[in-house]
């Protein structure tokens, strides 16, 4: 074994081994990069190695991090940051839970489709999954527990409906994997909804016939109101100030008539008027979706910093040459080695947040799948169809991670909110059909990428 290879691996084992003392991941992944750079530059000079590493290194570093703050792309990030964070504060979610549990109140499991519904809303709103999954704790748990739901079939919905924001548009993730891989946000977006949707649909249909095959996991309201035109007219009105929001950032997005960057502003001008319509905008509100914006988004870019940094000392040791060789010398085909990938990143879910997964893992793989010769349709309009595809997958992956025992973090974000009666047993055994779920998405996704590649590529044909 070389001695750059040797330093590859020390690099990994050394950063899965400080995950576990407690520094925030930031500072790790920079320590990490200016450890063996350090490392690789003096081996050089006492101990005559070549390992490719100098000065020039971090002059490379301090250039990438210059030309990271002036990426435009990445301008939609606090954006929509901002726009999750003011919905969460301005009542459309609460308003829409009170009007549609109206609506559906007399289906058996209709409250569980109404929280999977605005699940979905939330998601094509906000992107943010810990926002999702606590607002819908909060507003759907109590009323789920009164109507002597089981518990574990109102934990599973209530995690598996606030996940869908990693995957369905406008994610932040998204955002960063476009960046990352060189594609175009707006194609990502649109690759994302039937993906989305089809996970969503799932969902509803298992809610449903589970609610009809075994009537005690969500019985019926007994107090139910006779469905009259006031609950029509409350449904729409709640439903269609979130609705215009969509359609004002995905519409203007798809349409081509504003970048994913300008579409994000106008998503946190619309997110602030709907709090000021609904009576819910003041300083004390603004302060705090203005700091927690400011938090957010000083955290993801100091993740940017330091896997900069990784990332560069790991090439320049030809750390991405050595992963590409080993996966495509893998004699498992094509499907083998991506199943591998997906395992692999699904694995790392369990220790990384996404943002450190996109960021040093994404970059890594994606050479190795688009060298393994995919027949994936980019029907002629989409320049590299098999990345758009496979951003999906990675993205679908991640998602199912969120919700896996032990340490699925969206398990802890509903575990922080829920009633003191519902155990973190309840709230494993609710999100493992939902898992299976998300497992039969991801094989459709795997066996008809066209779900990802056919809605961008008809888009930009027209």
């Amino acid at each position: 074994m070389e001695f750059n290879e040797i330093l590859v691996i020390g690099m990994f084992l050394t950063f899965i081994a400080f995950l576990f003392t407690g520094i925030p991941i930031a500072y790790v992944l920079a320590g990490v990069g200016v450890l063996f750079g350090a490392i690789g530059y003096f081996s050089d000079i006492y101990m005559d190695t070549i390992t490719g590493l100098d000065l020039n290194t971090l002059g490379i570093v301090v250039s990438r991090i210059f030309s990271l703050m002036e990426n435009w792309v990445l301008v939609a990030l606090p954006m929509f940051i901002f726009m999750g964070l003011m919905l969460d504060k301005s009542g459309v979610a609460e308003r829409m839970m009170m009007a549609m549990q109206e609506l559906l109140g007399r289906v058996r499991g209709g409250l569980g489709i109404t929280v999977t519904l605005i699940g979905i809303i939330l998601a094509a709103s906000t992107g943010i999954i810990g926002a999702s999954v606590v607002l819908l704790g909060l507003l759907s748990l109590p009323a789920m527990m009164k109507q002597n739901y089981s518990k574990s079939f109102a934990a599973g919905i209530v995690c598996s409906a606030g996940c869908l924001g990693i995957l369905i548009p406008p994610s932040i993730m998204l955002v960063i994997m476009a960046d990352q891989l060189a594609l175009s946000v707006g194609d990502l977006f649109m690759a994302a909804v039937f993906p989305g949707l089809l996970l969503g649909g799932l969902y509803l249909v298992y809610i449903l016939v589970l609610s009809y095959l075994n009537p005690s996991v969500a019985p019926l309201p007994k107090d139910r109101r006779p469905l009259d035109r006031k609950v029509i007219v409350d449904v729409l009105k709640s439903m269609l100030p979130p609705m215009l929001l969509i359609f004002a950032v995905l519409g203007s997005i798809f349409a081509g008539v504003a970048t994913p960057t300008e579409a994000s502003g106008v998503g946190a001008l619309g997110a602030t008027l709907l709090a000021l319509f609904n009576k819910k905008l003041n300083f004390g509100v603004m302060h705090e979706v203005l700091m927690s914006s400011f938090k957010t988004t000083a955290y993801i870019f100091a993740i940017f910093i330091g896997a900069t940094c990784f990332s560069l000392v790991l090439r320049e040791l030809g750390g991405d040459e050595l992963i590409e060789s080993s996966l495509a010398s893998l004699p498992f085909g094509p499907y083998g080695v991506l199943l591998i990938i997906l395992l692999v990143v699904f694995l790392l879910g369990f220790l990384l947040d996404w943002i450190e997964i996109t960021l040093i893992v994404l970059p890594l793989l994606a050479p190795v799948i688009a060298g393994l010769e995919f027949q994936v349709e980019g029907f002629g309009v989409l320049d590299q169809p098999v990345l758009v595809w496979f951003v999906m997958l990675i993205a679908m992956t991640l998602q199912t991670s969120f919700l896996t025992p032990p340490v699925g973090f969206a398990l802890f974000y509903l575990k922080g909110v829920a009633p003191p009666g519902m155990k973190l047993t309840d709230i494993y055994k609710g999100v493992v059909p939902f898992i299976i779920l998300q497992l039969v998405a991801l094989a459709l996704l795997i066996f008809m990428p066209t779900l990802a590649t056919w809605l961008p590529s008809m888009v930009y044909a027209k």
